[in-house]
C-alpha cells in the first residue's frame, strides 16, 4: 500500500519550494508513479516561474511529473478524484492570497482523497517518522487513519492522542484502534489527556510530552463548511492553522 498518485497544488508564493521539496521526497519514499502539479494561481498571480519550479524539482526522478497550467482548472479538479494524496498550503499563509478562491476546499470536502497540509514555515525536514493521530473514534478520524496508513505503516513512532472529559471515555476505542493498527504492522501507544478546560484539544495536543517531537499530526475533517475561507469551526480549523506540524486530513 503507498501513495502512487500524489497531486500537489502550486502557486508563485515561497512556500511552493518547501511544499514541493516536501512532497517531491514523500513521492520517492512511496515509489510514487505520478506526481502531478495543478498551479492554483489566481489570474492575477500568475506566473510562469511556477511551472519552472515545478520542473526543476521533478527532473530526473523516477516517477512522472504532469503539469497542469492554471488555464485549465477543470482538468485540476478532475484529478482530484483520481490521487491517493493531495498536498495543499495552510490557510493562513501567504500561499492563500495567490490561489483560486474555493480550490482547496473543494479538493478536501469533495474530492474523497487525503489531504496534506503544510504550514507556511515548513523547512521540509523529516515527515512522518513521528505521527501523532487525533483520536475521537469518530468516522473521519478512523477515516483519516485509514488514509494515512502508506505513512503510518513507515513511522518510527505512532502515538493515539485522546482528549476527553475523563480518560475512560476514549480508551476502550483507542485500544482498539492501537489492535487494528497493530493488524496493519504499526505500532502505537496511547497518550490520554484530561480535559479540565484549561486547555483547548490542540493546545493539549501540542503540549503532551508524548507528542513533542512529532512531525505530522494525522486528524478527521469534521463537518461541511468552507475550511480556507474561514467558516469551518471546531478543532479541525485549530488544527490547520497552527503553524508548526503537518497535518493529513480526510473528510
Amino acid at each position: 500500500m503507498a501513495y502512487k498518485d500524489i497531486l500537489i497544488y502550486l502557486d508563485p508564493s515561497a512556500e511552493t519550494v518547501e511544499r514541493l521539496r516536501s512532497a517531491v521526497n514523500l513521492a520517492k519514499i512511496q515509489g510514487t508513479a505520478r506526481l502531478i502539479g495543478v498551479d492554483a494561481s489566481t489570474p492575477e498571480a500568475t506566473s510562469a516561474v511556477t511551472q519552472d519550479v515545478f520542473e526543476e524539482a521533478t527532473r530526473g526522478m523516477a516517477f512522472k511529473a504532469v503539469f497542469i497550467p492554471p488555464e485549465k482548472p477543470g482538468e485540476g479538479d478532475a484529478f482530484t478524484h483520481c490521487v491517493d494524496l493531495i498536498v495543499g498550503p495552510a490557510p493562513g499563509g501567504k500561499a492563500r492570497d495567490v490561489i483560486r478562491r474555493g480550490i482547496l476546499d473543494r479538493s478536501l470536502l469533495e474530492s474523497g482523497a487525503p489531504m496534506l497540509i503544510m504550514p507556511p514555515d515548513w523547512t521540509g525536514g523529516t515527515l512522518g517518522e513521528n505521527i501523532v493521530i487525533a483520536w475521537n473514534a469518530g468516522r473521519e478520524a478512523l477515516h483519516a487513519v485509514h488514509d494515512a496508513m502508506p505513512l503510518l505503516k513507515k513511522a518510527r513512532k505512532v502515538t493515539v492522542f485522546c482528549f476527553s472529559s475523563r480518560p475512560s471515555d476514549l480508551r476502550a476505542s483507542a485500544v482498539m484502534l492501537i489492535q487494528h493498527l497493530e493488524s496493519h504492522g504499526v505500532a502505537a501507544h496511547i497518550s490520554d489527556w484530561t480535559n479540565t478546560g484549561d486547555l483547548t484539544a490542540v493546545e493539549a495536543l501540542f503540549a503532551s510530552l508524548d507528542t513533542q517531537d512529532a512531525d505530522l499530526i494525522v486528524a478527521g475533517a469534521f463537518g461541511h463548511s468552507r475550511v480556507y475561507e474561514g467558516l469551518f469551526g471546531g478543532v479541525s480549523l485549530d488544527l490547520m492553522r497552527q503553524q508548526s506540524l503537518p497535518v493529513l486530513m480526510s473528510h
